[in-house]
C-alpha cells in the first residue's frame, strides 16, 4: 500500500500562512494531548475490559488522532508525504525500526500501526501534554536501563509490534546516524522479524536544537519507505549474544546509510 500526497509549489510556497498553520497544528496537538488526559482516558477506565483491552483501546485513539494530526498538517499546506509499504507494518512480534530526522516521525509510525507499542524518550513522560497518552497507552520510557531493555524484549515476546529508534534522539543536520546497539540487544531477545523504516524529509525541518517556527522556505515533504523484513535469528547463530548484537547493528547502521545515500532528486517530492 503506497500513501502519497503531491506539492504544489508556488512563490515562497505560502511561507507566512504555513507559519500560522504550524503554530495552529502544534498548539492543537498540545490541547489534544491534554483533553486525552484529562476527559478521554478517564471516561475509558469506566469501560469494561481487561488491562490489555484497555490499553488496546488507548492505543488504537493515539494511533487515530495521530494520523489525523499528519492529516491536518497536509491539508492546512504545512506539509506533504508518501508512504511506501505500509502494508507490511504491524505485524505480531514485528520490531520496526527507523531512523529520526524529524520530531514528528513518532507520529507517523504510531499513525500507520493501530496497536503498536514504541520507545518513547524520557523527557516526554514528564510533559504535562504527552505522560498522559504515554501512560495510558503503555509506551516504554527510554530511560536506558535494564528494565527498559527487558520491556521491550518482553513486549515482543507477547505479540506486541514494536517501534524504536536506535539513534535515541533526532539525527544532528549534516550528520549521518549513529544507532546504539541496545535496539539490536532487543531484536535479538524478543523480535520475530525486524523491518526498517527510513525517513527523510526534504528540505529538513523539526530537527534536534531547532524551534517548531524555524520552517523552512517551502513546503516540507516526507518520504517514508518499509524496507524488507530481516530474520534477528539469523545473527543470533552467529555467536554469543554480544558479538551477535554488534553485528546486528552494523548491519542496520549500514543498511540505513546506504538507503539514506540514494539520490533523492529521483525520489518524488518537491
Amino acid at each position: 500500500m503506497d500513501l502519497a500526497t503531491h506539492t504544489l509549489m508556488k512563490g515562497r510556497d505560502a511561507y507566512y500562512w504555513r507559519l500560522l498553520a504550524t503554530a495552529l497544528s502544534f498548539a492543537l496537538f498540545g490541547v489534544g494531548g491534554l483533553c486525552l488526559r484529562l476527559l478521554v482516558f478517564p471516561l475509558l477506565s469506566c469501560l469494561p475490559g481487561d488491562a490489555r483491552v484497555h490499553r488496546q483501546r488507548a492505543r488504537h485513539i493515539v494511533s487515530r488522532l495521530f494520523w489525523l494530526f499528519i492529516r491536518i498538517m497536509y491539508r492546512t499546506g504545512v506539509l506533504t508525504y508518501e508512504v511506501r509499504g505500509a502494508e507490511k507494518l504491524g505485524r505480531p512480534g514485528q520490531m520496526i525500526i527507523a531512523n529520526h530526522p524529524s520530531l514528528i516521525d513518532v507520529v507517523f509510525l504510531i499513525g500507520l500501526v493501530r496497536d503498536a507499542n514504541c520507545v518513547v524518550k524520557q523527557s516526554l513522560w514528564v510533559n504535562p501534554f504527552t505522560r498522559g497518552p504515554l501512560h495510558e497507552a503503555e509506551y516504554i520510557s527510554n530511560d536506558g536501563s535494564m528494565g527498559m531493555l527487558d520491556a521491550a524484549a518482553q513486549a515482543l515476546q507477547s505479540g506486541q509490534t514494536l517501534i524504536i529508534f536506535p539513534e535515541g534522539t533526532r539525527t544532528q543536520p549534516g550528520c549521518a546516524p549513529a544507532f546504539h546497539r541496545g535496539a539490536a540487544a532487543i531484536a535479538l531477545r524478543g523480535a520475530k522479524i525486524i523491518t526498517p523504516v527510513t525517513i527523510k524529509v526534504s528540505p529538513t525541518t523539526l530537527t534536534k536544537a531547532e524551534p517548531w517556527y524555524r520552517i523552512p522556505q517551502r513546503r516540507v515533504h516526507f518520504s517514508l519507505q518499509v524496507g524488507a523484513d530481516i530474520d534477528p535469528h539469523t545473527f543470533a547463530a552467529l555467536g554469543p549474544a554480544p558479538k551477535a548484537s554488534r553485528k546486528l547493528n552494523d548491519y542496520l547502521h549500514d543498511y540505513f546509510l546506504k538507503e539514506l545515500a540514494i539520490d533523492e532528486r529521483s525520489a518524488p517530492g518537491p
